[in-house]
């Protein structure tokens, strides 16, 4: 019997609670560094994140695996848009490690050992330019997209 995946973002997913989908998608606590890139992207995406990356950095960096970088539309938005990847993280047994300027409004860092979630206001992602940094993402939405 062939197993469907389930995907944060489908459209299936979207009537439900967060708390109703997180239940319903795998649990974090084993996960492989790119499935918490992806569980990451989809909670920033879920809270209308602008310009969400995923940079795979092994090689790069000695610190983490993926980079998950995201862009909020104001001081409230990025300290909302961490606190939400903490929380859907948490719901799906997966606690962070750290994280870095929760009183901050223009960038927050959260760090789940292999994976590091970057909220930046976008003045603080135009100044620091990470996306120059990390190269080529493996996985995009854009600004342009329907989540706005």
């Amino acid at each position: 019997m062939e197993e469907k995946m389930i995907n944060a973002t489908s459209p299936e997913m979207q009537n439900l609670s967060l708390e109703e989908q997180a239940k319903l998608l795998p649990p974090l606590t084993d996960a492989e560094a790119d499935e918490i890139a992806q569980a990451a992207h989809a909670a920033l995406y879920n809270k209308k994140a602008r310009n969400i990356k995923i940079y795979r950095v092994v090689g790069n960096s000695d610190i983490a695996d993926y980079m998950v970088v995201g862009t909020g539309t104001s001081g409230t938005h990025v300290r909302a848009l961490a606190n939400e990847v903490d929380y859907m993280m948490e719901l799906r047994g997966l606690k962070c490690k750290n994280i870095e300027g929760r009183d901050n409004s223009s960038w927050i860092l959260v760090d789940y050992g292999t994976v590091i979630v970057h909220v930046l206001s976008r003045e603080a992602r135009e100044f620091y330019n990470l996306d120059k940094l990390y190269g080529a993402p493996v996985a995009e939405t854009s600004e342009d997209s329907e989540n706005e």
